[in-house]
């Protein structure tokens, strides 16, 4: 027996199958809807269920929160169709498709930036052009082990030239240790773009980036790209690590600063050597220095446990859910290796 998908505010219908989810049938029928990991993990694909009957399948508890359970927010990836169904999306009034590219390229620079975040930039050789959304993601992966990827945030902004990449190593990451090694002129394959939690242009507003270790990447690209395209934004960017050791992009925030942002470093382990930052979490400090978060944009990227804290934090300062824009990295171990937001 077949039922119907149906978008609120637009025309679009499409059929389904008993049992098959919401967002399959969607992109089997060419319909543009945002998701990344397919599996319940990232909450790319949460959508306000409208009418209609659904099994909700097993989901992470950092993609959902029963908050917005209760408020009929579910994912697509995980809700099953067993009737007619209407859904509407979330954040619908910016919501951006670029087109989807796999493309070969050539590892252009190479750097260290901390003990194990090697920074890669790479020049696009074919199947491009590339667009897309500051804050999105890739697929990265070795152009002789395509099957072997995990997803990167893009660091630049979208109108450059080249691509960047940090890529942090973990103990036992298999793919990430072979990108790390990547020599000036290896090939590499990238596919994307991936993601929704972009920079949203045509909010005018005040901005709040919250980025832990590598999540600074795409913390990077967003404000790099506010920065070109709004003048006299209110930004705040908090970067939390460990230690002064994790501590990278000081040029990059120097350059911040001097346009007007306020920039804030935070060491969760100084032992005693946190030089010119501030100790404790980064929540906490975000937390003392602004109170009121109303009319705020908030951009989070970085550990599962740091996205959980922040969000809960900001969705208490005024912060709406739809003005929360969260990215967070899952580990390899743990959760599926296809199909979940990596970074080993």
């Amino acid at each position: 027996m077949d039922f119907t998908i149906s978008i609120e505010g637009t025309d679009l219908s499409v059929p389904a199958s008993a049992g098959e989810t919401v967002l399959d049938a969607l992109l089997a029928a060419d319909v543009p809807f945002a998701y990344s990991c397919q599996a319940g993990n990232c909450g790319t694909c949460r959508c306000e269920l409208i009418s209609g009957e659904i099994l909700e399948l097993e989901y992470s508890e950092h993609a959902l929160s029963v908050g917005e359970r209760q408020r009929h927010i579910v994912l697509a990836c995980r809700s099953q169709v067993w009737g007619d169904v209407t859904v509407r999306r979330l954040d619908a009034e910016e919501f951006m498709v670029h087109p989807s590219r796999v493309m070969l390229c050539r590892v252009a620079e190479k750097v260290m930036l901390t003990h194990d975040i090697v920074g890669l930039r790479l020049n696009v050789e074919t199947g491009g052009p590339y667009s897309f959304s500051a804050g999105q993601y890739a697929r990265v992966a070795m152009a002789d082990a395509p099957d072997l990827m995990r997803d990167y945030s893009m660091a630049n902004s979208p109108d450059d030239q080249t691509l960047e990449f940090h890529i942090r190593t973990l103990p036992g990451g298999t793919v990430s240790h072979r990108l790390a090694q990547l020599q000036i002129g290896d090939a590499v394959r990238v596919t994307g773009p991936l993601g929704t939690s972009y920079l949203r242009a045509q909010h005018g507003g005040s901005i709040l980036a919250v980025a832990g270790g590598s999540g600074f990447a795409p913390i990077c690209s967003i404000v790099g790209t506010a920065l070109k395209s709004v003048a006299g934004l209110q930004i705040h960017v908090y970067l939390g690590v460990r230690s002064v050791r994790d501590v990278y992009g000081l040029p990059i925030m120097e350059h911040w600063r001097q346009c007007g942002v306020r920039v804030h470093v935070v060491l969760s382990e100084s032992n005693g050597e946190a030089g010119p930052y501030r100790t404790g979490l980064v929540t906490d400090a975000v937390a003392m220095d602004l109170p009121d978060l109303t009319g705020f944009k908030a951009y989070v990227a970085g550990p599962p446990p740091m996205v959980e804290a922040a969000t809960a934090l900001l969705l208490g300062r005024g912060v709406p859910v739809r003005d929360v824009h969260a990215d967070a990295f899952y580990p390899a171990a743990g959760v599926n290796p296809r199909l979940s937001r990596l970074t080993a």
